[in-house]
């Protein structure tokens, strides 16, 4: 993922609530979100590349990562960072275990800022500029290829998008009865194209013209855009997951929906 706003204990009735933009190569292999063949728990897209995630969900488990822009160097890290997504989802270790045992292997990474769900807490890890790992404070935050809750244009509209979403949504039958057309303001909000003004841009170290075509909330090019919008609601009881996929050209190919059961067994 590359930009990630989440709604953190704001709704009793929903305590957790994320959207997401996930920027990448188009022509770099990924499988749709769909529960994992081999292990049909776990939903999801898949890296097809390196064998990781960029947001995953099971039963009262959650994570998601984005990279963390510094310069315009490649990176060398000895592991891919959708590998924590993976492991965490897959293991049985608290968010706050999971997020503070990084601490040893976190420069090992490709640079990243991680979110991690257990049900109960949301905690917050990263390895750049050095490590750190801390919980999430409830109310709303973003998370894009910077430091986490920074000012990004990209980001301050993401948790607009959500905090107007939440306020207009009747407290109900969250997530297991929200139909399709009440996610629509979210994946529109998600589909924001316009580039930030000079004056408000991070300076990442990729210059200026890079900056502006990274600004958007939704990154149209051919070569390297946005590949996937996602919407994930949790409360108490069961999950909402929904993917929309697009093409190189920025049009709509294809949305999933699934909802996962999230009681404690």
């Amino acid at each position: 993922m590359c930009l990630i706003a989440i709604a953190w204990k704001t709704r009793p009735d929903l305590p957790l609530a994320l959207i997401a933009n996930r920027d990448e190569f188009h022509a770099r292999p990924t499988a749709a979100a769909a529960f994992d063949p081999q292990h049909p728990d776990i939903y999801g897209g898949r890296d097809l590349v390196q064998g990781g995630s960029w947001l995953l969900a099971a039963r009262r488990r959650l994570a998601a990562v984005t990279n963390v822009r510094a310069g315009a160097a490649p990176e060398a890290a000895a592991l891919s960072r959708g590998w924590l997504v993976r492991d965490f989802v897959h293991g049985d270790a608290s968010a706050a275990e999971f997020a503070q045992g990084l601490a040893e292997t976190a420069e090992d990474y490709g640079r990243f800022n991680l979110l991690a769900w257990d049900g109960d807490a949301l905690w917050f890890a990263s390895n750049h500029p050095g490590f750190k790992a801390a919980p999430v404070a409830p109310g709303l935050h973003a998370m894009s290829n910077g430091a986490f809750d920074a000012p990004w244009p990209k980001s301050t509209s993401a948790t607009r998008t959500l905090a107007d979403w939440l306020k207009t949504t009747a407290p109900g039958a969250l997530p297991a009865s929200i139909d399709a057309a009440s996610l629509e303001p979210l994946f529109a909000g998600l589909r924001d194209t316009r580039t930030a003004p000079d004056a408000a841009l991070p300076d990442t170290g990729v210059g200026l013209t890079l900056e502006r075509r990274l600004s958007p909330a939704f990154i149209e090019d051919p070569r390297y855009g946005t590949r996937c919008s996602s919407v994930v609601l949790a409360d108490r009881d069961s999950m909402l997951f929904c993917e929309r996929r697009f093409d190189a050209d920025g049009q709509a190919i294809d949305t999933s929906r699934q909802r996962l059961d999230a009681r404690e067994r």
